[in-house]
């Protein structure tokens, strides 16, 4: 049976500028640069200011628009984006990066005694390498792709020779299958002494033991005294478990920046912050192709109307995409100084423990602004202090609240959970549930289950794993 029905749908549709608007305010100040150069490139109606260009007039090869005769006639403001800050060059702190793990190894390839036909599965395995240098994959299925990608017909056997010439690459321990495999690499390439034997033994025949911390098990199995396996271990504990980070990969193959968004100052008692300026061209729009569509719109001919179209379309992009920036500026400027009001003592100081529990929510009511816009706007950026460069993300935490009624932020909690880990006794690590008492006579009210989720965010393993002898 067929029913018939009438249904009232509110649908929202965003303009185009509330779309670029959007779509530039998650992005960090280097993609931004990125992203205005391709508009340059794409849009010829965008063009650079120069600095001694008045963006109220459209003198010499730029213009404000403002006589631009159009239904929609645009203000000469919204035609320009100053994206001028205080500090002309401001210090920002770089990250280079370093030649890849990756391009290491086929480097070192390149000097190996393989044949080519070797050489091209041994670059295949290579690329088959994760971000640690090791090779998650099982040797059939990688002999399966081989076959595939490179026409070359290879079993099981030729790729464990191959991988066992890899693992004599640098850094030792590249090629591993497993941790356990990633550790023997390095202990057997260590110099001989009897503690480099031992630890080579618990790392083939007790490895199981060892992660479990069954040190009795182990020091009966191998004779050996309590001291002697103290040596070992810290034999192994000076091993790498990622040989693949030791050449930095975290940033591909390029050298990235983190600039700060934001500079924030503390003078004579007062906060001052500010946008500094970065590389990012001011914009203007070019009063060749505006001349072109006011020339173009009063021709009849087919031909003038395509041209006054198309250009017509991009003036609306290149004010469309200048005003987003404005817009986002003006957002960023907002939200950030309702961060700095809302934890002002801690930006004073610089005292994490003055670092009052807050999320996105409250942000977002001091502004005015959503809730997902708030998120957009912390998203990726940076913000330089006295006391250092922090992402913005780090000022954002849920609260708990104390015996007397106080309200403190998670991170406090999790910093006393650090640091009463940090001065228990190893040989007795606490629990879990003598965390909570521990926290409980400091006054925070935690459940057994919250500390675990926090220890657990913290990276720190539970008791029985951090005991040491």
């Amino acid at each position: 049976m067929l029913k018939q029905g009438l249904q009232q749908k509110l649908l929202q549709k965003l303009s185009p500028l509330q779309i670029q608007t959007i779509k530039l305010l998650e992005l960090p100040t280097l993609e931004l640069e990125q992203r205005i150069k391709k508009e340059l490139e794409e849009n010829p109606v965008l063009d650079e200011a120069t600095e001694k260009e008045d963006p109220d007039e459209g003198t010499g090869g730029n213009i404000s628009l403002s006589e631009y005769n159009s239904e929609d006639q645009i203000p000469s403001y919204k035609l320009y984006s100053n994206n001028q800050g205080k500090d002309l060059k401001p210090e920002y702190n770089t990250f280079s990066v370093r030649e890849s793990f990756h391009q290491s190894l086929i480097s070192q390839l390149g000097y190996s005694s393989l044949d080519s036909r070797a050489k091209t599965i041994a670059a295949f395995i290579i690329g088959s390498l994760d971000d640690d240098g090791y090779l998650r994959r099982d040797l059939d299925s990688l002999a399966d792709d081989v076959a595939f990608r490179q026409g070359i017909e290879t079993n099981e056997e030729e790729l464990e020779r191959i991988l066992l010439k890899i693992q004599e690459f640098e850094p030792v321990g590249i090629g591993a299958r497993t941790l356990q495999e990633c550790l023997l690499l390095q202990i057997r390439a260590a110099e001989p002494s009897p503690e480099q034997k031992i630890a080579e033994k618990i790392l083939s025949d007790y490895f199981s033991e060892f992660t479990k911390k069954h040190y009795p098990r182990i020091m009966s199995k191998l004779s050996i005294t309590e001291d002697q396996l103290r040596d070992a271990i810290d034999e192994i504990v000076r091993l790498n478990p990622r040989p693949g980070g030791q050449i930095d990969d975290s940033y591909t193959d390029q050298a990235q920046q983190v600039i700060p968004d934001f500079l924030l100052e503390f003078k004579d008692g007062d906060l001052y912050m500010t946008m500094p300026r970065f590389s990012v061209p001011e914009l203007k729009v070019n009063k060749r192709y505006a001349d072109l569509l006011m020339s173009s719109a009063k021709t009849s001919n087919r031909a003038g109307k395509e041209a006054a179209t198309f250009v017509k379309q991009k003036l609306d992009s290149a004010k469309w995409f200048i005003e987003a920036i404005k817009q986002r500026q003006n957002t960023l400027q907002n939200t950030m100084n309702a961060i700095i009001d809302f934890q002002r003592e801690y930006f004073i100081e610089g005292d994490e423990t003055k670092l009052r529990p807050m999320v996105l929510k409250n942000i977002a009511e001091k502004t005015g602004l959503d809730i997902s816009t708030i998120s957009r706007v912390v998203n990726c950026k940076y913000i330089q202090t006295h006391f250092g460069i922090y992402p913005l993300k780090y000022f954002f935490s849920e609260g708990l609240m104390t015996d007397n009624g106080e309200e403190v932020s998670t991170r406090e909690i999790k910093n006393i959970l650090a640091a009463s880990i940090d001065v228990e006794d190893k040989q007795h690590p606490l629990t879990d549930e003598e965390l909570v008492a521990v926290l409980t006579e400091k006054g925070y009210r935690v459940a057994r289950r919250t500390v675990a989720k926090y220890r657990e965010q913290l990276n720190i393993p539970i008791a029985r794993l951090r005991k040491e002898l």
